[in-house]
């Protein structure tokens, strides 16, 4: 039984239906946005800008396709069907006749629906993993930067050690599958997700420290939530099983986390010792404020700007990391359907079916291109600020 096809205009068509969902949320948020920009800070003045506008919108793009990726997708994306093998786009899956809209891979998956679950993988591990590496390197670079001295000594000698350690070969080291067979992954991972727990918990204990009443609350909350998530990720040992990652995410997360805490770690630094100098400074020192208060409440608050766009380029530089390690294969398994492995496993057949790499190439070109569209919108928005 031979493979029938469509049109190239019938494929067009079959993509923009299929991301139905996704055009409905984009409709809906870009809606409210313009409608209450003006109540939303920092995230309405974005939409001032046609950089902005495009940024947040590509950005949100990815984030609607991987909430609703099973609702786009086809089919499920490590499914195989023989006849399917590196079939052209357009082609009609005989058995059930559904399209596969961007053709098939050397193992006879759709390739539209591994690119719409591959954003699922990027999106919940570089933006979580640039998170954590903001805990780590705001509640390090605060003391550095605020205290100076022995402290800040010490502190930014480990920094420099780590940037001095070539990147490729840090990483190289950090996600080999022989490095989960050591406690390294777990030991760092049981350290680095410490931070955010030890953060939040002093954030709230010099807010409300004179307020028992909401003290007990916040601190009770941040310690309950934390050390469930922390049992989860660290030592797969959620009782309820709702928070777990696999082994070979936990690996990228901790690697991601590690070569990137210390570049966040020196721009915190630098920025607090800039801030510390300022008045309101000053008067919260005659205040009588603790030095964690006004690292926490008077400095970091005035630090956001530069840090919200360095997140952003954050998140994109590890969308690029993720794609590099999954192109050579390592971190995460091989059948995923992550946009670096979809790469690395249609380039091994350019030369004779090339379909298979442009739609997770482009993906991660778009998903990187708004993320620096946004962070050039905040940047230019923080300097007016």
């Amino acid at each position: 039984m031979g493979i029938e096809y469509i049109g190239a205009f019938q494929v067009v068509l079959g993509v923009i239906a299929r991301f139905w969902p996704v055009w409905l949320g984009l409709a809906i948020m870009l809606t409210l946005s313009f409608t209450f920009k003006k109540k939303l800070g920092l995230y309405g003045q974005l939409f001032d800008s046609g950089v902005g506008i495009a940024g947040v919108a590509i950005c949100f793009f990815w984030l609607f396709t991987a909430i609703f990726a099973s609702t786009i997708a086809p089919f499920d994306p490590l499914g195989q069907v023989a006849i399917m093998k590196d079939a052209l786009p357009g082609a009609i899956e005989p058995a059930s006749h559904k399209i596969y809209l961007f053709g098939g891979d050397k193992l006879a998956r759709d390739v539209f629906s591994r690119m719409v679950f591959g954003s699922q993988i990027v999106l919940i591990i570089a933006p979580a993993a640039t998170a954590f590496a903001l805990m780590v390197g705001i509640t390090l670079g605060l003391p550095a930067g605020y205290y100076g001295g022995r402290i800040d000594s010490v502190l930014s000698f480990l920094a420099n050690l780590v940037l001095a350690f070539p990147v490729i070969l840090l990483f190289y080291l950090l996600v080999t599958p022989g490095i989960m067979d050591t406690p390294i992954p777990y030991g760092l991972a049981g350290l680095f997700f410490l931070f955010p727990i030890i953060f939040f918990a002093t954030l709230f204990w010099t807010r409300f420290k004179d307020r028992p009443d909401k003290l007990y609350l916040t601190l009770g909350l941040t310690l309950v939530l934390g050390f469930w998530v922390y049992a989860g990720l660290v030592f797969n040992a959620d009782p309820l099983g709702i928070v777990s990652i696999e082994p070979n995410q936990l690996n990228i997360f901790v690697a991601v986390v590690f070569a990137s805490s210390p570049g966040v770690f020196r721009i915190v630094r630098g920025l607090v010792m800039d801030i510390k100098t300022r008045d309101y400074v000053a008067a919260a020192q005659t205040r009588g404020e603790s030095p964690w208060y006004i690292m926490l409440w008077e400095i970091l608050p005035n630090a956001r700007g530069p840090l919200i766009v360095d997140a952003c380029l954050r998140i994109g530089y590890t969308t690029i990391l993720l794609g590099t390690l999954g192109y050579f294969g390592l971190g995460l398994a091989p059948e995923s359907p992550d946009w670096g492995t979809a790469i690395k496993d249609a380039s091994r057949l350019l030369r004779s079916f090339i379909h298979p790499a442009l739609p997770p190439t482009i993906a991660l070109m778009s998903f990187v291109l708004g993320l620096n569209l946004l962070a050039d919108a905040l940047r230019e928005q923080s300097m007016k600020d």
